[in-house]
């Protein structure tokens, strides 16, 4: 069984700092350090713990991923994935999960839209026609018995940064 975590990235800047160029050099904002604090306190009061955690190479996924880690303080190191960047390849990131003499049983993805809607409506429907919705910071869990590029997600949580914060006792 495969508990899989699908995060948005946190709150990032409009423009990627002086200096530098492209949109996977946009920087979170200082509420997206906030929120994205607030989502690895509610990790940790939610109990969660992650034997996998797979990040888009863009600063603004990676740096949520890590704040995310230091709240929960059992976290593995933050792999960068070129497929969870935007249009990237969905099958590719199946394939990284089901590599390894031993699969992951605790997942956490971080990307971006539309992408992680696009990839969790084809686990859970087969196809892309789902019209899911991430938003900034939210998160859902898909339970899977048997990973595979196709139908093969139940739904068992779907959480916004309002329940995350709430979960983290910031409401």
């Amino acid at each position: 069984m495969l508990n899989l975590y699908l995060l948005r990235h946190s709150n990032a800047a409009e423009n990627p700092p002086p200096g530098e160029s492209g949109d996977a050099a946009r920087r979170l904002t200082p509420e997206g350090i906030e929120k994205a604090r607030h989502i690895g306190r509610a990790f940790h009061r939610l109990g969660l713990a992650f034997d996998l955690v797979l990040s888009s190479p863009a600063a603004r996924a990676r740096h949520t991923a890590e704040l995310v880690a230091k709240e929960l303080q059992t976290f593995p190191k933050v792999e960068l994935l070129e497929d969870l960047w935007i249009d990237g390849e969905p099958k590719a990131i199946v394939d990284r999960l089901r590599r390894g003499s031993r699969p992951p049983r605790e997942a956490l993805l971080v990307g971006h839209e539309p992408d992680l809607s696009l990839f969790a409506s084809v686990l859970l429907a087969g196809s892309p026609g789902l019209d899911l919705i991430f938003k900034k910071g939210g998160v859902a869990k898909l339970s899977i018995d048997s990973l595979k590029f196709g139908r093969c997600a139940a739904l068992e949580w779907w959480l916004t940064p309002r329940h995350l914060r709430a979960i983290a006792g910031i409401d």
